[in-house]
């Protein structure tokens, strides 16, 4: 089962570098074992935009965006054998933010694709 965690989180700063170190050795052992298929994190708000459909009518807001709270900081994409699976890894990569961030608070969501048969 292919996996998505997305990262979400109202902290403002960047990673420190002893958690950017540590996820990097996660990925490259994750890449090794053929679990991690694409990995990324996304710029600033500022630098986004939003495509919207309101009343009708569709339109283009740029960032930042004055209502977000949490903001998606990245992705992951992990085939996996399933849930359990899954949720133990999330489980993992949320324990280095715990021990090498101090002070940071987020959520690491994890959807499964939906299959073609879906």
């Amino acid at each position: 089962m292919r996996f998505m965690f997305i990262v979400k989180s109202a902290h403002p700063g960047p990673p420190t570098p002893e958690l950017l170190e540590a996820m990097n050795k996660l990925a490259d052992r994750e890449i090794k074992a053929g679990r991690l298929l694409d990995m990324g994190g996304l710029t600033p708000l500022a630098m986004g935009a939003q495509v919207r459909i309101a009343c009708g009518q569709l339109g283009v807001v740029d960032g930042p965006f004055v209502e977000a709270k949490e903001v998606i900081g990245g992705y992951t994409i992990f085939e996996l054998p399933g849930k359990d699976e899954a949720v133990a890894s999330a489980t993992e990569y949320m324990q280095l933010h715990k021990d090498l961030f101090p002070g940071w608070e987020g959520v690491c969501e994890l959807r499964a694709f939906a299959s073609s048969g879906s």
